[in-house]
């Protein structure tokens, strides 16, 4: 049975050393910590310490991870290689300066490693070298002493201080010079150190000597010791025997930190019986005690009322023993020392302390939740409840605060998705709030920067584009441009285009600038080789991986008067516009004579042929029809009137800068007779001249409309696709106006119906005023609210 329960007793030790062990383990990677030692007034360069080594991280790791020194006061004093994880000494470490009046001296830093978040605490204890001597208050200390008083009467002494005040280098012992009349004591109290007293060993007799000469030595445990000296000079007086006495054996008081200054504290009394001065009291602190604490408190010397003198803090010190000494006013006074007890009482006075120990300032928008952006600590000076702090984030923000495994620990992440295109900066503020009544509370605020991700693709401002493109462009230039936006950020935003080739040659000839979509032609556009075209063009940011979107571009060339008129009649056998006609001299007026016949590529109003004499050799004879091109008789020939006429008609089309052509006809009178037998001699010719300018103008006549229809076409199948949108123009054919070679086209925008005309319009039709003679408003029944506005062809203005 012994031998089971000792099996038992065994499993149960290993299960709690594994257990101890994997604990221990898994809280060293979360917040290991180490330990060394120093001297003080070590030089610069001494190694401390190799950290990465000790915590056995690897140093491949250290400067990848950003391995360094998360701050702190005493953060200069030291110098961490991101490199090896040696933590060197950076600058002279005086232990005096950084613990004074602390036996042990501790210097805590904090280490970060980041990528994964780890944080190692490294101790550091700054060990005391002997580097001062024990000093007295003073050089030389004159006392007193009557005659009369007894062997064994003490009289306290100032003690040395020795700025070395750990352990064996503080004040470790005081020797007196030899002498018959005088001994020394020590007072051991504790914290506050060693007090000599002066102990009257043998009667004095004033007669015998006036004055004792003595040496006061103070030593410290240094290897080899180090001394300081005061003389003490004492004069001997007459006759006073007896001392004051306290009215209680024991001083205690409770006082609140931070009252105001003049408070009274309590108020101590003593009596002497002896009488006149020699029983006169007062009351004073003796000289022994810190004069820090001198600072902060007052004695009345004659009523013996302690009063607060300064700025109480409960967090610099809680208690206060206070040495109180009565004197009497005789000739050569006695005193009594009674110590004072002073417990400060902790009131909550300290408002919160937020630290930001590690701080990532941008984080990529497509981080998950609970990804961690700082770590924050809070530390609060007060005790008990006043000291104990609750932490949370002001804003309703996609981040929150979670308690840490440290106390007063917190890390800052994210709970839920960031977008950056929503909201790319926050600015929270983290409140810290004691439970102390009533509670304090302090704020941090950090600005958390959400760095972008391409997850946006490039959009178009609009979509399709549709533009007018004048025909006759100079090759090479910017003719029209498309732009893009990504709501990304830099590089994720940058956006290029280029055109999507295809087996339309169209595409061959537009080159498009990558960086700001401005696309050029390299060749001239041709209205009658080419009406419309369209072709993609796709816009893709820089971004890994890239995205892009592509956007449909419609073009309409717009035409221009770059064709000049063709003679079709007359023409002459050699190719010139020369004809010539017979005429009877018996015609009447309004007679036929011929009809000048002419075509013109271009449409619209640069199609618009106009016909006008510009040499004739009697006005009063022939006339001709400006749109027809007939030639007819005015009146009946006279015998007078000669037998051959040459007429010079001016055909000319009406672009902006007008194109024009002439034509001759000579006009020969002749006889009836002749005329008869000339025309039965022509006939045959006649008809075949007549039949192939028919047929010439036939054909013209059918290029023009086909080409006509199949604009028309296209621009309705456009129309149809894009029937859905707000900006849709609805191409109808015009059935407003009339003309020969004439272009027209009507279209609609919102409640607003636009046409485009050639020259000749429809009965009916009037111009807006102001619009230069290049709008019309068409009467439209349709619907009373609707707007109708047409537009004159301008072959040099691009709509």
């Amino acid at each position: 049975m012994e031998h089971k329960g000792l099996r038992e007793k065994t499993k149960q030790s290993r299960f709690i050393v594994y257990f101890v062990i994997f604990f221990a383990t898994f809280w060293a990677k979360v917040a290991a910590q180490i330990k060394y030692s120093i001297s003080e007034e070590a030089k610069q360069g001494t190694v401390v310490g190799n950290i990465a080594k000790d915590l056995g991280i690897d140093k491949t790791q250290l400067k990848e991870r950003g391995y360094r020194i998360a701050g702190g006061p005493t953060e200069h004093l030291f110098r961490l290689n991101a490199n090896d994880g040696i933590l060197y000494v950076s600058k002279k470490v005086d232990r005096e300066e950084i613990c004074e009046r602390s036996k042990s001296c501790v210097i805590n830093l904090k280490t970060v490693l980041e990528n994964p978040l780890e944080i190692h605490n490294v101790v550091i204890e700054v060990l005391d070298v002997n580097d001062h001597a024990p000093v007295f208050p003073e050089r030389e200390k004159q006392l007193e002493i009557y005659e009369s008083t007894l062997p064994g009467a003490r009289f306290q002494l100032q003690p040395a201080r020795d700025p070395d005040n750990s352990g064996q280098f503080s004040v470790q012992q005081y020797k007196l010079s030899q002498n018959d009349h005088f001994r020394l004591e020590i007072k051991d109290k504790g914290d506050d150190g060693k007090i000599p007293i002066l102990v009257v060993q043998k009667p004095l007799d004033r007669e015998m000597s006036r004055t004792h000469s003595l040496v006061l030595t103070a030593t410290d445990g240094g290897k080899p010791p180090k001394s300081g000296q005061m003389e003490i000079i004492v004069n001997v007086l007459d006759v006073n025997d007896n001392v004051p006495v306290f009215s209680k054996d024991v001083y205690s008081v409770m006082l609140q930190e931070n009252v105001p200054i003049g408070t009274a504290v309590l108020q101590v009394n003593a009596t002497d019986l002896d009488e006149g001065s020699n029983g006169e009291i007062v009351f004073k602190f003796s000289n022994s005690m810190d004069h820090n604490v001198l600072q902060l408190f007052s004695i009345n010397e004659l009523t013996g009322e302690i009063t607060v003198n300064g700025l109480i803090d409960y967090e610099i010190k809680e208690k206060y023993d206070i040495e109180v000494e009565a004197s009497d006013k005789g000739s050569a006074p006695f005193t009594t020392e009674k110590n004072v007890i002073i417990k400060i009482i902790d009131v909550n006075d300290n408002a919160p302390e937020i630290e930001v120990t590690s701080f990532s300032s941008s984080i990529p928008e497509d981080s998950r939740p609970g990804t961690t952006v700082a770590l924050i600590s809070v530390n609060d000076r007060d005790s008990g409840l006043n000291g104990q702090v609750n932490c949370v984030l002001k804003e309703d923000a996609p981040f929150t605060l979670a308690p840490s495994l440290k106390e007063r620990s917190y890390a800052l992440v994210t709970k839920s998705p960031l977008d950056r295109e929503t909201q790319a900066v926050y600015d929270l503020t983290i409140i810290a709030t004691d439970a102390g009544k009533p509670p304090l509370s302090s704020e941090k605020t950090i600005r958390v920067i959400v760095s972008d991700v391409n997850d946006n693709s490039p959009v178009f401002e609009t979509s399709p584009y549709m533009f007018y493109v004048t025909e006759a462009n100079e090759p090479g230039t910017s003719v029209f441009a498309v732009r893009a936006s990504d709501e990304d950020d830099n590089d994720n935003a940058r956006v290029s285009y280029h055109i999507v080739r295809n087996a339309d040659k169209v595409t061959s000839f537009l080159n498009i600038n990558s960086e700001n979509g401005h696309i050029t032609a390299l060749k001239s556009f041709d209205f009658e080789t080419l009406k419309s075209f369209q072709f993609q063009v796709v816009a893709s940011d820089s971004g890994t991986p890239t995205l892009s979107s592509n956007v449909t571009v419609h073009v309409f060339v717009l035409d221009q008067n770059d064709n000049a008129p063709v003679i079709l009649y007359p023409v002459s056998s050699n190719g010139s516009a020369e004809g010539v006609e017979e005429l009877p001299r018996n015609v009447n007026a309004g007679h036929l004579v011929t009809k000048v016949r002419a075509y013109d590529a271009d449409i619209g109003y640069n199609g618009w042929l106009l016909f006008s004499l510009q040499e004739v050799t009697d006005h009063s004879l022939f006339g001709l029809d400006r749109y027809t091109g007939q030639i007819r008789t005015l009146r009946s020939f006279t015998e007078t009137d000669e037998a051959k006429y040459r007429l010079v008609i001016l055909v000319k089309d009406n672009g902006n800068v007008s194109l024009s052509a002439t034509a001759t006809v000579l006009v020969k009178v002749v006889e009836p007779r002749e005329a008869f037998a000339a025309s039965d001699v022509k006939s045959s010719a006649k008809d075949a001249e007549d039949t192939n300018v028919t047929f010439y103008l036939m054909i013209t006549l059918a290029s023009v409309s086909a080409l006509f229809i199949i604009s028309i076409i296209v621009l309705i199948a456009m129309q149809c696709s894009k029937s859905s949108t707000d900006y849709t123009s609805k191409y109808l054919q015009d059935t407003n106006y009339d003309g020969t070679l004439c272009h027209s086209i009507q279209y609609r925008s919102g409640d607003k119906r636009y046409m485009l005309v050639g020259p000749r319009m429809s009965v009916g039709s009037t111009i807006v005023p102001g619009s230069q003679a290049n709008t019309l408003v068409l009467p439209d029944r349709r619907r009373p609210s609707e707007e109708v506005n047409v537009f004159l062809i301008d072959p040099n203005y691009l709509l």
